[in-house]
């Protein structure tokens, strides 16, 4: 990666200038995709489901970007969700679904194979399926058919979505209705105050992290010079916040091209904190040392602590959190931490996604690199067809 250009990221102009596909542009309006995604919810029919009443299982079928959607909608359900919900990416249709299940199938295209296949499936065998992705595409037409649903993405985000062919600036285009229909079904609670709720608090994070804003005022930016040169790993406080670490590891990945990992405490703890004494840790200066001779110093570990409202984190797990940060900063790794305001879990979870979405674009931007597209990612796909 290049070097950080500081100058790039105090400079507002400069920045949408370096940004032709409107990357930032299109986080701000997360929370218009929230709203337009509402309405097009209820032009689709998605309140219909709740007809027939809680369904036995939800399987969900998103891959790659969209997945993001499926860990949203896990950590929202909790582990007192009333009915199994089940992640898949591809592969077959577990053999028990049926006319009492329902099937969520994601993707931006409508053209994402594993998806495609577990939807056409399970419309085959009766099952209540609802689509999210383009309008004409393949996944569209299984959502046409009688007693599907299918949503389009938001207008907002589908001309960026044209040249860029990325899910990772419409997320809550793609989320949104996923969450109405497990709230239509009575699995996962989402009511349209919470959703207005969440637009209002994108709203406000976009306010915050707007390009013209200073570095020393806008937490985007300085999460972005804080993990410039530095190998992440982006570890969250909680079951709820995993979602938002697993969102920031891709965007850093995707987004900015830095390598990162994603871990949720308290399991991922000891792995984690075993890392500080490896050879991506830091090293105490040495006077002696001749940065001609002995050459630059290696990327070094930089933990990024995703945490939830302090009001809402049991004290067992908030001890945690403060035992990983303290052993991180005696270790000598550099520790930022992101803490959610007050809210809905929801709105919390959208704010830490909203945040760190910002910082791995302004990285990125002032790496030189272009958030929307990458030549390997596109060399990739034509290898593969």
């Amino acid at each position: 990666m290049s070097a950080l250009d500081e100058t790039l990221l105090a400079d507002g102009d400069a920045l949408t200038a370096a940004d032709p596909s409107g990357v930032l542009r299109s986080l701000a309006g997360a929370g218009a995709q929230v709203r337009e995604s509402v309405e097009l919810c209820a032009q689709a029919g998605v309140g219909r489901l709740a007809e027939e009443g809680r369904p036995r299982a939800v399987v969900v079928a998103a891959l790659g970007g969209a997945s993001v959607v499926t860990d949203v909608l896990t950590a929202l359900a909790g582990r007192g969700c009333p009915v199994p919900l089940v992640a898949r990416r591809g592969g077959p249709l577990p053999s028990w679904v049926g006319p009492l299940d329902l099937v969520v199938a994601v993707s931006m295209s409508g053209r994402a194979p594993g998806p495609l296949a577990l939807a056409a499936e399970a419309a085959r065998r009766g099952a209540r399926v609802v689509t999210v992705g383009a309008e004409g595409s393949p996944l569209a037409e299984v959502g046409a058919r009688g007693g599907n649903v299918h949503v389009p993405p938001a207008r907002g985000v589908r001309a960026v979505e044209a040249g860029t062919r990325s899910s990772r600036v419409s997320l809550w285009s793609l989320l949104t209705p996923v969450l109405l229909a497990a709230d239509a079904v009575d699995v996962v609670r989402t009511p349209a105050g919470v959703l207005s709720a969440v637009a209002e608090r994108l709203d406000a994070e976009a306010e915050t992290c707007r390009p013209w804003s200073e570095s020393f005022v806008n937490p985007a930016k300085a999460l972005a010079l804080e993990l410039a040169g530095a190998v992440p790993v982006v570890l969250a406080d909680g079951d709820l916040t995993a979602a938002a670490a697993r969102r920031a590891a891709s965007m850093l990945s995707r987004t900015a091209r830095v390598p990162a990992v994603a871990g949720a405490l308290p399991d991922d703890a000891s792995e984690v904190v075993a890392a500080f004494g490896g050879p991506f840790a830091a090293r105490p200066d040495d006077v002696f040392a001749d940065p001609f001779l002995d050459g630059p110093v290696g990327p070094r570990l930089q933990l990024t602590l995703l945490r939830d409202a302090p009001s809402a984190v049991p004290d067992a797990e908030r001890v945690v959190a403060d035992a990983v940060a303290t052993t991180a900063a005696d270790a000598g790794v550099r520790v930022s931490e992101v803490v959610a305001e007050a809210g809905e879990p929801l709105v919390r979870l959208a704010q830490l996604i909203a945040r760190t979405d910002f910082a791995a674009a302004y990285l990125a931007l002032a790496s030189g690199t272009d958030p929307a597209a990458s030549p390997q990612v596109a060399d990739l796909r034509e290898r593969l067809g």
